[in-house]
């Protein structure tokens, strides 16, 4: 299923999504932090979805655990440089771990930007240690409101030489795009790419203004585009890519049988698809598994799945020369 003569990458995954359980264990003794656990058995079935949820805001729920146990930038490191080493566990030549330093900092009143440096240096450590090539991707945790996010942004900003792009993820029908037009003309003069969550709990209105309001040459989930001919040849034209994640879209009810999600469809029509994992730590799962489903339950093709592979690389917020040396390790003409 996946071909590892060919560069395999992970472009929608959340850095803040994936801590260990070990990691969160650990974290809470050295803390003094009160889990709703008495064992790591038991902490699986509170941090992993065990089955589908109710929608997108139970399925944000289940990160609550996790983030709980950052209380120092220390930890913030650890996770950071933990999320490295899993992607390299997971065969992943170049990684995109998008993160919310609100999130992160929220549950212990951490300073925003010392989670951004820790978060920032946490990854550089793990990509010299582990050989994996990273970049980081800010997102504005939109079920905040506006006036944080500005706070998030200007603390994002603060280190935009160290990231590569802006999201915005959280509540999408409580606070559609249309509300942080000003957060993203500022990250785009800042130089950076735009990707947003879309498509996930609300209808193709939310895409489009993702795209056109936004900027968006990226859409995180984007299941409904399905809904809309005209978005989808719009995006197919325009080369505006789909990050799908299969298992969430199911665990969130965006997609109610995996078998029928429209991840087909958008080849078909000719979208620049690709395959990823979202929130691994909490789905328990890894990118294999994703492209496992895409196979055996939609039933792609092992050459759909290659070209799903190659749109990693073309999509990629990388620069060209990253991803010419990505190509040329793995010797692909």
């Amino acid at each position: 299923m996946i071909n590892h003569n060919y560069p395999l990458t992970d472009l929608h995954r959340h850095l803040d999504g994936n801590i260990r359980l070990s990691t969160i264990w650990q974290l809470a003794q050295e803390h003094s932090i009160v889990l709703p656990a008495d064992n790591l058995e038991t902490l699986k079935t509170k941090v992993q979805i065990q089955q589908k949820t109710t929608d997108l805001l139970a399925f944000l729920e289940k990160m609550e655990l996790g983030v709980s146990v950052l209380a120092s930038e220390q930890a913030c490191f650890r996770i950071a440089y933990e999320n490295i080493e899993d992607a390299k566990l997971a065969g992943l030549d170049y990684v995109e771990l998008r993160f919310s330093p609100v999130f992160m900092a929220k549950a212990h009143g951490l300073v925003l930007e010392q989670v951004i440096e820790a978060v920032v240096a946490g990854c550089k450590a793990g990509s010299q240690t582990f050989g994996v090539s990273v970049n980081l991707i800010g997102i504005l945790s939109r079920s905040f409101g506006e006036k944080r996010c500005l706070q998030e942004l200007q603390a994002l900003l603060k280190a935009k030489h160290d990231i590569c792009a802006l999201d915005l993820a959280g509540d999408e029908k409580g606070f559609p795009a249309k509300r942080f037009i000003e957060h993203f003309s500022l990250a785009r003069d800042a130089g950076w790419q735009i990707t947003v969550h879309a498509g996930e709990a609300d209808g193709p209105q939310s895409i489009y203004q993702a795209i056109q309001l936004l900027g968006a040459t990226r859409i995180g989930h984007g299941v409904t585009a399905a809904q809309d001919e005209h978005l989808m040849d719009y995006m197919a034209k325009n080369e505006v890519a789909i990050e799908c994640c299969l298992t969430s879209n199911f665990q969130t009810g965006a997609c109610t049988n995996i078998a029928k999600h429209p991840i087909k469809i958008f080849l078909e029509k000719g979208i620049l698809v690709t395959l990823n994992t979202d929130d691994p730590g909490v789905s328990g799962i890894e990118i294999a598994d994703e492209y496992q489903l895409a196979k055996q339950q939609v039933g792609l093709t092992d050459e759909q799945l290659l070209h799903i592979q190659l749109n990693g690389i073309h999509a990629a917020f990388a620069t060209d020369s990253l991803k010419k040396t990505l190509l040329t390790s793995h010797k692909v003409p």
